[in-house]
């Protein structure tokens, strides 16, 4: 798929540009290409970052400049030796309606909510949209030289996870998927009073499957579900990955909340090095 390439800078064992590709509704995506410095590229991954409340931050905060640091995936894996795709997502950073850049606007949650609610309106959703926005990224990633399609890959930490998760199931270019914080049954959000991402403001939606139908939808890929016991957008991972046959998913469970820490933070980046080296 075709991009406009735009500013490189050097890292420390990387280059990070970035870039700009069409999206479905005639729409820039604008996003941050990490390519590993002075080596052939093991393969790839897209990498979608969180929601967390911060609209102002999208791409930035996978590149490192802004937000947690454990959210800093792009530098990390490029050093390793992936190139490494970081999208703004819709309403996110670049992609507001009012504001570019990562300084926080008063309207930013009305335009995301407009986001979603103006496609309601037509008949449409929010996840159409980011899943077509999703599978693009793949396609630009699969278009850079020297990305192998059998060794890419996708990842997310909870609003990206959610996009891991659904955009997984669907896409089978996507030969391996990472998801975080993402992974609980609708029952048991609903009987907690958990909220839902307007990405997940499907109608008709939880007639039709659940998280764990979802999930299996990946099989045989390899799957890495990281959550926390204290999280509630992951109380029952473990529960949902009991309800799904097969030994394709690695499961890291920690006593501990939604904010990545250092140790899923380090089991991740291991974990798409191992999947992108072909182990």
């Amino acid at each position: 798929m075709a991009f406009e390439r735009g500013e490189v800078v050097a890292g420390d064992g990387f280059d990070r540009e970035r870039i700009e590709y069409p999206g479905l509704d005639a729409d820039v995506i604008p996003a941050f290409l990490f390519t590993p410095k002075g080596r052939d590229p093991l393969g790839g991954v897209v990498v979608f970052h969180q929601h967390n409340g911060q609209f102002h931050f999208g791409k930035s905060e996978v590149a490192g400049d802004v937000g947690d640091a454990f959210q800093a995936f792009g530098p990390a894996l490029a050093r390793r030796g992936l190139v490494v795709l970081a999208p703004d997502a819709l309403s996110f950073e670049d992609r507001r309606g009012a504001v570019r850049g990562v300084e926080p606007d008063y309207y930013d949650w009305l335009q995301h909510y407009n986001a979603m609610n103006y496609r309601l309106l037509d008949g449409d959703t929010l996840m159409r949209k980011g899943l077509d926005d999703a599978q693009r990224a793949v396609s630009v990633l699969l278009s850079i030289a020297g990305v192998d399609a059998r060794r890419v890959g996708i990842a997310g930490h909870s609003y990206g996870g959610y996009t891991s998760l659904y955009h997984a199931a669907l896409d089978a270019r996507c030969r391996f998927a990472c998801i975080s914080g993402a992974v609980c049954s609708i029952e048991t959000r609903r009987r907690e009073g958990t909220g839902f991402t307007l990405f997940e403001a499907v109608p008709g939606l939880a007639c039709l499957l659940d998280t764990h139908d979802v999930l299996a939808a990946i099989r045989p890929r390899p799957t890495m579900v990281v959550s926390g016991t204290e999280d509630k957008y992951s109380r029952d991972a473990d529960q949902v990955v009991a309800r799904v046959a097969g030994d394709f998913i690695t499961e890291l469970r920690v006593d501990r909340g939604h904010a990545l820490d250092q140790e899923r933070f380090d089991a991740i980046v291991e974990w798409i090095v191992d999947r992108a080296s072909g182990q």
